[in-house]
Parts: C-alpha cells; sequence; structure tokens
C-alpha cells in the first residue's frame, strides 16, 4: 500500500511513518520543518523528504492513502491537492482505527496518566516476552517506536487522546476507534481552546464510554468522582471494572506496594501513580497477564519518559522533570516528590505554557496547585502569549490565581536560569521538581543536571 504523509515530521506521524515502513507499506511524506529526534530517525531509515516545503505534484493517483497531521492547515497545497484528486484522506487516528478494526482494541484515556498506564501495560507485555501492536506517547525503554503495527498481533493497546483528530476532523482522537477494552483514568477540564466549558469537556467522555463495542470492558478510576458518576451513569451494556489507589508505605526514599504476598519495592512512586498501576493491573488481567506475572513485571518499571523523570542525584539532593501542566496533575506531582522526599526543601518549578494554562479565565483553577512544595516557582513567557494570540496575562493574575503570598514569579528565561544555578542548597537536602510540557524558554536539562 502506498501512503503518504502531510505533516511527516510530526511526534506521532513519524512514528507511524516508521511503523508503516516497516510493515512494508511504501512511505512518503513532506514537511516545512522536521526537528530531532524525527528527523534523524525519518533520515536512518530513508524516509527523510529530500527538501522541506510542500509539493502538490508529489501528489498523484498512485497514492492510496493520504495521511493528515495536525500541524498541516486546511490550505496546505498538497491537501488541496489530493481533494481535487479525490484520494482517500485520513487523520491519525482514523487510519490507526483502519490499521486495527480487525483486532481487539485496548484504549486508555483520561486528562492526566494515560501515557503512563499505556507505558506500564506495555513493559508488562515486553517483559513477558507477549507482542502487542501499540500507540503510545512517549518513547520507552526497550522499544524502537512509539507505534508498532503488524498483520498478526491479536491486542492493540491506543493511547486516546481527547485532542482534534486533524484539522479537517474536528472530533477527538479517541472517539475513532471503538474499544473493546476502555480505561478512564480521570477527567479534569483541559484544552479549553477547544472545549470552552467543563461540560462540553466531559461530555466527551460519555461519548468514548458510548464507543465501546456491545460486551465489551470498561475499567475505571472510582478515586475520581467525576469519573465514577460518568461511568455508572452510562447505559451501554458493557461490563464495569472500577479500580482505586492500592495501599503503599514509603521508608527511606522507597516506595512499597502492598501485595498479596507482603510489601514490594516499586521503581515509580506517588498516590497518582500508584493509582495508575491499579488500572494497568485491571488492563493486563483482562490480556491475560494473572496478578503474580503483573506484580513481577511492574516492580522493574521506571516510568514513562518526561513522566517523573529523575535526571539527577547525588545522595543528598535530586532533580525530576514532569511533563505536568494541567491543575491536577500539577498538584499530584508536587505532593507525590514531597511524599517520597518528606525531609528534603521541595523547589517546585512550574511552567505555563499550554494554551489553557496561559488562558487568564483558567488561571484560577490552579489555586492549591503547588501548596505541597516548600518554594513554589512559576515561569512563563510573555511572547508564548503572543505567539498563541492569547490575551496578555499579567504578574497580578498569577500571583492571584495560585493564592501564595510566597509565590516566585518569572517571565524572563535568562533570570529563571539564572535563578536555578545559583540556588542554595539545603542542609538536610533539595529535591528540584521541574514540570513543563515546553522547556522553560530554552532551559538545557543536561546542564541542570550539574546542579544537584
Amino acid at each position: 500500500m502506498r501512503t503518504h504523509f502531510i505533516a511527516i515530521g510530526g511526534a506521532a506521524m513519524h512514528n507511524l511513518a516508521l511503523a508503516l515502513h516497516e510493515k512494508g507499506y511504501k512511505v512518503t511524506g513532506s514537511d516545512d520543518a522536521i526537528f530531532e529526534p524525527s528527523r534523524t530517525r525519518l533520515d536512518n531509515k530513508g524516509l527523510l523528504p529530500a527538501e522541506m516545503g510542500w509539493f502538490p505534484e508529489k501528489i498523484t493517483t498512485a497514492i492510496e492513502a493520504v495521511i493528515l497531521g495536525m500541524h498541516a492547515k486546511a490550505d496546505n497545497p498538497e491537501l488541496l491537492k489530493a481533494q481535487e484528486l479525490g484520494l482517500k484522506i485520513y487523520s491519525y487516528p482514523e487510519f490507526l482505527y483502519e490499521q486495527c478494526k480487525d483486532k481487539t482494541r485496548v484504549v486508555i484515556g483520561g486528562s492526566h496518566g494515560k501515557t503512563t498506564i499505556t507505558s506500564m501495560i506495555l513493559h508488562v507485555m515486553h517483559y513477558h516476552d507477549i507482542d502487542v501492536d501499540y500507540m503510545v506517547g512517549a518513547q520507552l525503554e526497550g522499544f524502537d517506536t512509539m507505534v508498532r503495527l503488524t498483520a498478526d498481533n491479536d491486542f492493540i493497546v491506543l493511547e486516546g487522546d481527547e485532542y482534534l483528530s486533524s484539522p479537517m476532523d474536528r472530533r477527538p482522537k479517541f472517539h475513532l476507534y471503538q474499544p473493546n477494552i476502555a480505561l478512564i483514568s480521570g477527567i479534569a477540564w483541559d484544552h479549553i481552546n477547544v472545549f470552552p466549558t467543563y461540560e462540553n469537556y466531559v461530555e466527551q467522555f460519555d461519548i468514548f464510554i458510548q464507543q465501546i463495542t456491545n460486551g465489551g470492558i470498561l475499567v475505571y478510576n472510582e478515586n475520581d468522582p467525576e469519573v465514577k458518576r460518568v461511568a455508572e451513569a452510562s447505559t451501554n451494556p458493557i461490563r464495569k471494572l472500577p479500580y482505586q489507589t492500592p495501599e503503599y508505605s514509603v521508608q527511606n526514599g522507597v516506595t512499597y506496594l502492598e501485595t498479596p504476598e507482603g510489601p514490594m519495592p516499586i521503581e515509580v512512586f506517588g498516590a497518582h501513580n500508584l493509582n495508575n498501576l491499579a488500572g494497568a493491573k485491571w488492563i493486563c488481567q483482562n490480556m491475560g497477564v494473572d496478578e503474580a506475572d503483573f506484580y513481577e513485571a511492574i516492580a522493574t518499571f521506571k516510568g514513562a519518559s518526561k513522566r517523573l523523570e529523575k535526571i539527577a542525584e547525588n545522595g543528598k539532593n535530586v532533580a525530576y522533570k514532569d511533563f505536568a501542566h494541567s491543575p491536577s496533575k500539577v498538584a499530584a506531582t508536587t505532593k507525590a516528590v514531597k511524599e517520597q522526599y518528606p525531609d528534603h526543601t521541595l523547589v517546585a518549578c512550574l511552567e505555563l505554557h499550554t494554551y489553557s494554562s496561559l488562558n487568564a479565565e483558567f488561571l484560577k483553577e490552579y489555586e492549591g496547585a503547588l501548596d505541597s512544595a516548600d518554594v513554589a516557582v512559576v515561569f512563563y513567557s510573555p511572547d508564548a502569549v503572543k505567539i498563541k494570540q492569547l490575551e496578555e496575562v499579567t504578574y497580578e493574575q498569577i500571583a492571584k490565581a495560585f493564592n501564595r503570598e510566597d509565590l516566585i514569579i518569572y517571565t524572563n528565561p535568562a533570570e529563571f536560569k539564572d535563578y536555578l544555578f545559583n540556588l542554595e542548597k539545603q542542609n538536610k537536602g533539595t529535591a528540584l521538581l521541574l514540570m513543563s510540557s515546553g522547556n522553560y524558554g530554552g532551559l538545557n536539562f543536561d546542564e541542570v543536571k550539574t546542579l544537584i
């Protein structure tokens, strides 16, 4: 099958291109800019476009499927040519569904935790040499790509994102997968540029549950009141399996999970991650992995990339980075690090980087999110606000939203970096937590390792 990717350089798109190439498809693509690691990974497989830009002449009737990335605009010259020729145009999730419609589809949804839960499931499968197809939103240890598609595997595990499918297809991605087994980890208002009200956002999860095939399974986090309400209210004829945060303890910086065989040390920590683990266990059991085999495998799980990822430690001080940006995830991550290192001074640095977090109206959702930190720092770039064409967010609005008198706020990347590099370490130890879906205006995280 001959496929052409419009915007092949994206994190998800280039991984799908690599997966199809591995499957034996003829793959071509275009983009106006491709950055690392996508560039090298495409180049290694001979898939990197010869030159950057859009070339309508690449689009011919020989192409059987055009796959459109979110980066492409509705007036993209290649897209217009494909429409003119009447070619079949797919969004990323639409094409994924076509690839797996005859498999058992396991879809992990939720406002937060879905990448970690998907990663846990794949880690367990990999540990036990069980081959499954998958699509996950982070690079995992032991996996070459973030997407795997085969002709033979019975299961596919999909991270179910609620964001839009493509510039042409305004449906949330996870509405297109029609799961046989689904999980919802949590519901906390996000993507307000697409879902302007809380009710509108929650409705997407109602629809997701309705998409589960008749007789299918919904695994849901009953510790989350909204998830519990939505799951229990659904009339879809499916089996519902609730889960909750399991019992655990923290001793000398090590988290122990309570199991039928007694306390078991694990690599991940924090109540939210233990909650994710409980959801992953239910999914794995419904994929044929028994409880004892799950525990054996999960003991070696170190976490997904950028999800509470330890970047430095010297015996006394420690530094983590995390993708956290939504208020609930920021609160959970900050609390988790403080619980793991109760005697350390926790310096929590949050970058407001997403459309939602830079919205003046949404900011109030962050009240209390950094309360577990001993030192709370917020960084945001006025330039990012302008680029996203949002109303200006002021220092005063941020200070009021977090409702913390000692909050430190930076808007200049150089000043924030200077603050970090002159951070006074405490005698009992310092735990530095960097939370962002960006890079604080150009911060090199490798340099941060020298601070610890």
